[in-house]
C-alpha cells in the first residue's frame, strides 16, 4: 500500500508535478508513478525525467495517441489495474488532458481519495476537449488544488463545497524557481540557435482547435508571420508531433520568418523562453510560465482558462485573425513586463501535502 499515486503522461504534467513528487521525497511520504505514456515522443516528456530529477515511473502503460475514447480508455484499464496493485490512500492528477480524465474516473470507482491540481480552470468553450476534462476531474474530486482565487470563485459557483478547496498557488512557479536557474547555467540553447544579440519570438501550435482547421492553421502562420515583420524579428517554432503532422497533411507552407526546430527538451525551452522578447502560444501551461518569466504573451485563441495572466496585464487574445495577431503582439510589445506574477510564491506542493490526509514522517510541513 502507497500514500499517494501520481498518473500523469504529458509534459506539462510532469513538469508541474515534479514539485510534488519531490515534497513526498523531502518529507518521507510514500508514492507510486503510473506514467499513462500519452506523449509518444521520447523528446516529449521520458528525458524530463531526467532533467526534473525524477525517478522513473513505477508504471509506464505506453497508450500513445488515438481517438479520445480509444486513448482514454486504455488509460482506465491500466490506472485501474495499477491502483489496485498498490491500493493508494490518496490519487493525485494535474490539468486537463485525457490522462487526468482517465485518471480522475479510475480514483473515483476505488477505495481512494482524488485530488485535482490545478482545480477550477475554466475556458466556458465546451467544445475543447480539455473543459470537459476539467469540469469532469473536479466534480468527482474530495480534493480542489485551485492555483488561484479566481479558480477557487468557479468551482464555488458550480456549487462544490468551500470545504473541498485549498488555493494553494500554481506548482508552475515552483518548477520553473527551481529551474530558471538550472536552465541558465546548463542550456546553449540560444547560442546553437544562433541567437545571441537578436530580437526573436517564441511560438508555440498545438490545440486540436487550430492545427486539425486548416484554413484556421494558415491564417494563424500568416499572423505571426507578419507581427514578426513589423518588428524585424524571428520566430522559433518547436513543432509539436501532431503539429507537424497536420502541416504535411494541409500541404502548409511555414513563412520564411518562422524558423522551425524539433521538440526541445524542458530546460532548453525554458531558456529560450526566458530569453523571448515575445510568445505568441496556445498552450494555456505556457501562458501561465511566460506571464511567471515576464515575458509578454499573445494567446492565439479565442478563450483562455488563466485570466489572471490578462487580468495582471501579462497576456492578450488575438484568436488566429493575422490582424489581431499583429496588433496583439504590437500591444505587448510596447507594454512592457511590468506586471504582478497571479499564479503563487513557490510554496504550492508544500500547501498541497499539507491539505491532504497524509502522515508526515520526516518534518512538519512549513505552516
Amino acid at each position: 500500500m502507497t500514500d499517494v499515486a501520481f498518473v500523469l503522461g504529458t509534459r506539462p504534467e510532469i513538469i508541474k508535478l515534479a514539485p510534488v513528487v519531490q515534497a513526498c521525497q523531502r518529507f518521507e511520504v510514500d508514492y507510486t508513478i503510473i506514467h499513462t505514456g500519452q506523449h509518444y515522443s521520447d523528446s516529449l516528456d521520458s528525458v524530463f525525467f531526467d532533467q526534473l530529477e525524477l525517478p522513473e515511473p513505477d508504471y509506464n502503460l505506453g497508450v500513445g495517441s488515438s481517438s479520445h475514447g480509444e486513448q482514454t480508455g486504455e488509460m482506465l484499464i491500466g490506472i485501474e489495474r495499477a491502483l489496485t496493485e498498490t491500493a493508494p490512500d490518496v490519487v493525485l492528477v494535474q490539468g486537463d488532458t485525457n490522462s487526468v480524465l482517465a485518471g480522475a474516473i479510475a480514483a473515483s470507482k476505488m477505495d481512494a481519495e482524488l485530488g485535482h491540481v490545478e482545480a477550477g480552470l475554466r475556458s466556458f468553450d465546451r467544445s475543447m476537449p480539455e473543459e470537459t476534462n476539467r469540469v469532469v476531474s473536479d466534480h468527482v474530486s474530495e480534493y480542489l488544488f485551485a492555483p488561484t482565487e479566481q479558480s477557487k470563485t468557479y468551482l464555488l459557483d458550480e456549487g462544490l463545497s468551500e470545504h473541498r478547496i485549498t488555493v494553494t498557488g500554481n506548482t508552475v512557479v515552483d518548477a520553473l524557481l527551481r529551474n530558471r536557474e538550472i536552465a541558465r547555467q546548463k542550456s546553449n540553447v540560444i547560442a546553437d540557435l544562433g541567437l545571441e544579440g537578436t530580437e526573436f519570438f517564441v511560438m508555440t501550435a498545438h490545440r486540436q482547435e487550430n492545427v486539425d482547421d486548416e484554413a484556421r492553421f494558415r491564417e494563424l502562420l500568416a499572423g505571426v508571420e507578419r507581427a514578426a515583420e513589423a518588428h524585424d524579428a524571428e520566430v522559433i517554432y518547436p513543432v509539436h508531433p501532431r503539429a507537424r503532422d497536420r502541416l504535411e497533411a494541409f500541404g502548409l507552407d511555414v513563412p520564411d520568418r518562422i524558423r522551425t526546430i524539433e521538440p526541445l527538451e524542458y530546460l532548453d525551452f525554458l531558456r529560450l523562453s526566458s530569453m523571448a522578447d515575445l510568445i505568441l502560444t496556445d498552450s494555456g501551461g505556457v501562458q501561465e510560465e511566460a506571464c511567471i518569466l515576464g515575458v509578454p504573451c499573445v494567446t492565439m485563441r479565442d478563450n483562455t482558462e488563466r485570466p489572471e495572466t490578462i487580468d495582471v496585464g501579462a497576456n492578450r487574445l488575438s484568436s488566429c485573425d493575422p490582424g489581431q495577431i499583429v496588433a496583439s503582439a504590437t500591444e505587448m510589445l510596447l507594454k512592457g513586463n511590468d506586471w504582478e506574477n497571479p499564479f503563487g510564491d513557490g510554496d504550492a506542493a508544500e500547501r498541497i501535502l499539507r491539505a491532504l490526509p497524509l502522515e508526515i514522517k520526516s518534518r512538519e510541513v512549513a505552516q
